[in-house]
């Protein structure tokens, strides 16, 4: 281990001690994003910051057109769901950790906020200015200016105290994470064609055996080779078959480019729910830094860590409690609780400035925002910015406007404080205040884990069937013999909005069976059955099955057909609750289906549905994330 990943990070909290500038990352950009300028006409937005300026040099048309007086909303407190412990201990059950009817015992909380921007504010200056007529105007890439300056302290000071670069990472706003990622790839890698470009020159991305499927949508059209790395119980590997140093060590050159980009959601991992922990991050970056690899840490569950699931497992299971562990023992802390119990991004052992962040605030707000942001260097933010102003430009001007009233609640000595400073002092910026941002988040955590908790408990009823046989010998009438056979297993979720479990079709009494035209009834097809037969009466559950969610089709072939990921975050809390108990009820009855002409009536429903190419099941299955 490399222990200068330890000593460098340390360095944020040593007074006079100078820290490395950011390396270089631009041998990494593709061909488009070296060639790309900045855009000429946004270089004059920086001259309308001049009071009393008559502009008439762009192209803006003129806001009292615009047909909103104003922009309105009923904001929730930011106190309006109970957070869970940090650190709980291995005693009687909390009504705080496990029911999901828990609210604030006060009134305070069901009483909301009425949020107002107005059309237009009595101020000349642009900078002074937060009102539909400047947000809802042609904007600057890199964000609405006070949103963008409370994530960059946000950032800097909350959530990656420990950046151990010089000047710290810097922020850029995007259309969610998934723009947010689509800019990095066009940043990172150059598009390939098969038949028209050098297999010598293919790039390829590293990342976990099973992973969001909407990534592979985006990168194997560009020509990406993906490159499973494997998971242990953490996440990602980093030594052993198949781990991180294993596939960057024995790289075949004849498959295409040693990858130099790796994506990851490490914490709540999706699907799996895993949590990397800060000594695992370590490793893996000490081989990312060693053989050059870029690291897209993808992070739209970093607040959803959950440090009940051990605890609650371990009860459940009859087995002895685990001694609490410390999530992050990096010396500068936020000063919030909440968040210095968490685990630390990559970010804050960025010693060379490889590390590429996407955040959002689709899980924190809502999906429908479609807004989130980049933490990464300033050089490469800066790149970021570029491909955002020939493409999506800024995110849009009703959702930052009404985000930043949100997020940030009324701070109007701070907002004068901002507004008064010139545009590059603005960029550094720290008068934000972040408790009542950090208070709801907790909130939210709290109000997932009880789900997750209940969701877990109700499945652990229905793991194992239990079967009552008839003794073969007389004398042991008097007996009874009892088998037990495990339908499935789970951890429960360290992180996330999912459940990742595995049911044991290979003990199904239908595994192997031979079909009516001679075929074998695997996995893979009593997979896609029990998943057609949960939507039946009674059951009616959707889950989605983990050959989806598998890096390649070997994967799904292998061992993909054995997972399925549930997900406590959609529904009500009752309906999460009803569900949980008819997923296990369902696998119950599916292992007592004795018969493969029921199996294969089954698939052929899968079958009628490929053919009529009704997509409605499969996008129901993984819609959203």
């Amino acid at each position: 281990m490399d222990s200068s990943i330890d000593s460098v990070a340390g360095m944020a909290g040593v007074s006079g001690v100078v820290k490395p500038l950011a390396k270089d990352m631009s041998h990494h950009y593709s061909d488009l994003a070296k060639a790309r300028k900045p855009n000429a006409m946004k270089e004059f937005y920086k001259f309308f910051a001049i009071p009393g300026i008559g502009n008439l040099a762009g192209g803006l048309p003129n806001a009292q057109f615009f047909p909103f007086d104003t922009l309105e909303a009923q904001s929730a407190h930011p106190d309006r769901w109970t957070p869970t412990p940090n650190h709980p201990s291995g005693d009687a059950l909390s009504p705080a950790t496990t029911s999901t009817t828990t609210r604030t015992v006060d009134q305070g909380p069901k009483i909301a906020s009425h949020v107002v921007v107005p059309h237009e504010t009595d101020t000349s200056d642009t900078n002074k200015r937060i009102d539909l007529t400047t947000a809802l105007q042609y904007g600057q890439a890199v964000g609405y200016p006070p949103l963008l300056s409370f994530l960059r302290q946000f950032a800097r000071e909350c959530l990656h105290p420990n950046v151990p670069y010089e000047g710290g990472p810097d922020v850029a706003l995007t259309v969610g994470s998934t723009d947010g990622f689509s800019k990095v790839l066009e940043l990172f890698t150059n598009v390939w064609v098969e038949g028209k470009n050098d297999i010598r020159e293919r790039p390829g991305l590293l990342t976990e055996v099973f992973v969001y499927p909407g990534v592979l949508n985006q990168v194997l059209p560009r020509g990406i080779q993906v490159c499973p790395v494997e998971m242990d119980d953490e996440g990602m590997a980093a030594y052993g078959p198949g781990g991180l140093e294993d596939v960057l060590a024995n790289w075949d050159d004849s498959k295409g480019k040693r990858p130099h980009l790796l994506y990851t959601v490490s914490m709540g991992h999706n699907p799996t729910s895993k949590v990397l922990s800060l000594e695992r991050r370590r490793e893996l970056y000490e081989i990312c830094s060693k053989f050059d690899v870029i690291i897209a840490e993808d992070d739209p569950y970093w607040y959803l860590q959950f440090p009940s699931a051990e605890v609650e497992e371990a009860k459940a299971r009859n087995k002895p409690i685990p001694e609490p562990r410390v999530a992050n023992s990096l010396p500068n802390k936020s000063g919030h609780p909440f968040i210095d119990s968490l685990v630390p991004s990559f970010l804050n052992i960025d010693v060379d400035g490889r590390v590429v962040r996407l955040d959002t605030f689709s899980k924190t707000v809502a999906p429908g925002c479609r807004l989130g942001w980049v933490t990464a260097s300033p050089e490469i933010c800066e790149r970021i910015v570029r491909i955002s102003e020939s493409g999506t430009q800024q995110p849009s001007g009703f959702v930052q406007a009404i985000i930043a009233e949100n997020i940030m609640g009324p701070q109007p000595e701070a907002t004068a404080a901002f507004t008064s400073r010139s545009r590059r002092d603005q960029a550094a910026f720290t008068g934000w205040k972040t408790e009542g941002w950090v208070r709801w988040l907790a909130g939210l955590r709290g109000a997932y884990e009880r789900r997750m908790n209940d969701m877990c408990r109700l499945l652990e009823e229905h793991a194992y069937q239990l079967k009552q046989s008839t003794p073969v010998r007389d004398a042991d009438s008097d007996w009874g013999v009892i088998t037990k056979t495990k339908l499935y297993d789970f951890k429960w979720p360290l992180g996330g909005m999912f459940l990742w479990i595995r049911v044991h079709f290979e003990e199904h009494p239908l595994f192997k069976a031979t079909g009516s035209q001679g075929n074998v009834i695997d996995g893979s097809a009593l997979s896609m059955a029990l998943m057609i037969f949960l939507t039946y009466a009674p059951y009616l559950v959707l889950a989605s099955p983990g050959a989806m969610f598998s890096a390649s089709p070997q994967i799904a072939a292998e061992r993909g057909w054995g997972y399925y990921r549930l997900c406590f975050a959609a529904e009500s809390d009752e309906m999460n609750s009803a569900c949980s108990t008819r997923f296990g009820q369902g696998v119950q009855k599916f292992w007592r289906i004795k018969k493969v002409a029921e199996i294969e009536a089954l698939l052929e429903k899968v079958r009628s549905l490929e053919a009529s190419e009704s997509d409605d099941l499969a996008n129901m299955a993984y819609m959203g994330c």
